[in-house]
């Protein structure tokens, strides 16, 4: 997974994609995304990594279906979170 961090007005916005996504352009009848490497790209991180970004950081948008996995597992969002384009998952997680 490759996972990159933002800091916008000062809140931080973790960006997460598998590896094997990166820079790809995923479309499904009206959904095009595109895994911009410019956003999410970043450095190379663990499962565990992951686990302790997700815990730090005040919205993650992720893409991919390993990271959106380890989120579901995690409790941090639930499937009716949860869209799939072209069989990739992808979630947003917000904090308040």
């Amino acid at each position: 997974m490759i996972a990159k961090k933002w800091e916008i007005d000062s809140r931080v916005i973790l960006a997460v994609c598998d590896k094997e996504n990166l820079g790809k352009t995923y479309e499904q009848g009206e959904l095009c995304f595109k895994a911009s490497e410019k956003f999410y790209g970043g450095e190379d991180i663990t499962q565990k990594e992951l686990e302790e970004l997700l815990t730090q950081v005040d919205s993650a948008n992720l893409f991919g279906n390993k990271c959106v996995d380890i989120a579901l597992k995690k409790g941090l969002i639930s499937e009716k979170s949860v869209i799939t384009i072209a069989g990739i998952k992808h979630a947003q997680i917000y904090r308040t």
